[in-house]
């Protein structure tokens, strides 16, 4: 895979980061167009960060601030430092436990992504496998989406259904939305990559020269 035919993507998270793993792993494979330059994280000892050095990925903790649910004025400029020094076309967020404001939008438009473990607009906001699971519904899922000012409520580019089993838990339901999670998130960045999904500053590539 050649430089040209590669989007460089930057992975925001702050937790194990198995998301961010399934992305790196079709990378590798050349089922995406697409090159994981730079993974930072809020929490000094995230697992994402050390997936990422396994896989000899630049991965750097960025204090968060002062503020619990969001990065503060200058944290914001920390992550937006690195990652435009690292040239990275796509945010991904991968269980980043903050909000993203401002600053951080205006430096990467339409060019932020989130994963939602919901089909929404159905059940924003935390645990959202369980406000499923306690409100009775027979399907849920999970939602990929460019990341805006609101709480899970950017444009919708993917999503992946999961049916709720009568024998469920929350927790079990959890699992299984998770590996949808882990099947949908390569899926719709490759469709960025490859260019069947606007991005907004992004270059688009023809399939047939995929290396």
């Amino acid at each position: 895979m050649t430089d040209r035919q590669s989007i460089k993507v930057g992975v925001v998270g702050s937790g194990k980061g198995s998301n961010f793993v399934a992305i790196a792993e079709a990378a590798s494979r050349n089922e995406i167009p697409a090159d994981v330059v730079l993974v930072l994280s809020d929490v000094p000892d995230a697992g994402i960060l050390n997936h990422a050095r396994k896989r000899g990925i630049e991965a750097r903790y960025i204090p968060p601030g002062k503020f619990r649910t969001r990065l503060d004025e200058a944290s914001e400029e920390l992550y937006i430092q690195a990652l435009r020094q690292a040239g990275v076309e796509l945010v991904v967020l991968a269980g980043f436990m903050r909000i993203i404001k401002g600053a951080f939008l205006r430096a990467f438009p339409r060019r932020i992504l989130n994963i939602h473990p919901s089909l929404l607009p159905a059940f924003p906001g935390l645990q959202a496998w369980r406000q499923a699971w306690e409100h009775g519904v027979k399907f849920t899922g999970c939602t990929v989406h460019f990341v805006d000012e609101g709480m899970d409520t950017g444009p919708i580019i993917g999503q992946r259904v999961v049916p709720v089993m009568s024998g469920d838990t929350p927790e079990s339901l959890h699992e299984r939305i998770q590996v949808a999670e882990r099947e949908l998130y390569p899926a719709v960045v490759a469709r960025i990559a490859f260019g069947t999904i606007a991005c907004e500053g992004r270059r688009t590539f023809d399939p047939t020269q995929r290396a």
